[in-house]
């Protein structure tokens, strides 16, 4: 073995943690801001509150699986929040389990799940909210970025 094949190894084993890590924080985030009514579930929801109070916005997760990776309509709407999130420093993460994702986040007044494709953690920019889950989840993109992965994919932990 090489050293690059041990450096190498060493690496994804330091990234598959990172990932790890990030998903357990996610979980954190988002059970927080689910109790706190820091939650914005929904594409349409989630681009009105963009909208009129970007500076609200603390942090956006993209959820698709493989049902969804066809629906050209849903992919131009991710582009567009992505863009969006960019241009205003929001922190973008992709997750690919947007079942475990519509759990978490609960249902809607009527029983349905919610439209967990879009999500974003709101802040009040009075007072903002801070949560140390939030500041993982910073840190995790900022590194990933710096690897050009410009929207990291998480995996959420098995329940």
């Amino acid at each position: 073995m090489t050293l690059e094949e041990i450096h190498g190894q060493e690496n994804t084993m330091d990234t598959a943690d990172r990932v790890q890590s990030a998903g357990a924080a996610l979980e954190e985030l988002l059970i927080a801001a689910k109790k706190q009514d820091y939650l914005t579930v929904g594409v349409y929801e989630s681009a009105k509150v963009m909208n009129v109070d970007p500076d609200s916005v603390a942090f956006c997760v993209l959820a698709t699986d493989e049902e969804y990776e066809c629906d050209i309509a849903l992919q131009i709407h991710f582009t567009l929040i992505q863009a969006f999130c960019f241009d205003n420093d929001i922190n973008v993460v992709r997750v690919n389990d947007i079942d475990r994702l519509a759990d978490l986040v609960g249902a809607d007044d009527s029983g349905e799940p919610k439209d967990a494709h879009c999500i974003l953690v709101t802040s009040p920019s009075a007072n903002p909210w801070k949560d140390p889950a939030l500041d993982k989840l910073s840190l995790f993109c900022e590194e990933s970025r710096s690897a050009y992965d410009w929207v990291p994919a998480i995996t959420l932990p098995e329940r």
